[in-house]
C-alpha cells in the first residue's frame, strides 16, 4: 500500500480557505497502473463518500476500483479515514500545501484536474463565496463588503508519497 499526498498552489486575490464546496465532491485524477506502468488517457472521477467493493476482499472496500485496460489487473485507492481535506489559505499562497491524503494499491495518481465547485472565504470580509468554479482553472468574483475584486487562479497540483 502506498499512502500519497496530493498538494495544491494557487494565487488567491483576497480570499482564503479554497477548499472543495461539499463532502460530495468529485475529485478527478490521472491514474497509472503500477504494474505495467500505463498512464489511464483520461481523469477519472473518485468521491469520498460513495464506496465499492474491492473482489477477493474479506469485505473490504474502497473509493475507487480501477481495472487497468493493459494488463487487467485491479487496484483501488481510499481516501484516508482520518485526515480531513484541508483547505488551502491565503498563508500558503503561491506555495504547495497539503490537500487531500489516499492509500493505493497497485496504482498511483499523477494528475489532477480542479474542476467541480469549491467555496472559499473572503479575507477581511469573512464573506463565503460557495459557487466557486475552477472548471476553466481560474476563478473571479467582486467582495461587496470588503469592496474589492477576488479570485483564484495559477492552480497547480502534485502527488507525493506521505
Amino acid at each position: 500500500m502506498v499512502r500519497l499526498l496530493l498538494s495544491i498552489k494557487a494565487e488567491l486575490e483576497n480570499v482564503t480557505d479554497l477548499v472543495p464546496e461539499s463532502d460530495s465532491f468529485e475529485f478527478f485524477f490521472q491514474v497509472k497502473c503500477n504494474s505495467c506502468h500505463e498512464v489511464h488517457p483520461k481523469f477519472v472521477g473518485i468521491n469520498r463518500l460513495e464506496e465499492r467493493d474491492v473482489s477477493g476482499g474479506k469485505g473490504n472496500t474502497a473509493n475507487f476500483v480501477w481495472k487497468c485496460s493493459s494488463c487487467k489487473r485491479e487496484s483501488s485507492a481510499k481516501f484516508e479515514a482520518n485526515s480531513p481535506v484541508k483547505p488551502y489559505s491565503h498563508e500558503a499562497n503561491g506555495q504547495f500545501a497539503p490537500l487531500v491524503t489516499l492509500d493505493c494499491r497497485g496504482l498511483e495518481f499523477v494528475g489532477f484536474d480542479p474542476r467541480g465547485t469549491w467555496k472559499c472565504v473572503g479575507v477581511e470580509s469573512g464573506t463565503v463565496f460557495s459557487e466557486v468554479d475552477l472548471d476553466e482553472g481560474e476563478w473571479v468574483d467582486y467582495d461587496e463588503k470588503a469592496a474589492q475584486p477576488v479570485g483564484v487562479s495559477e492552480i497547480e497540483s502534485q502527488w507525493t508519497r506521505a
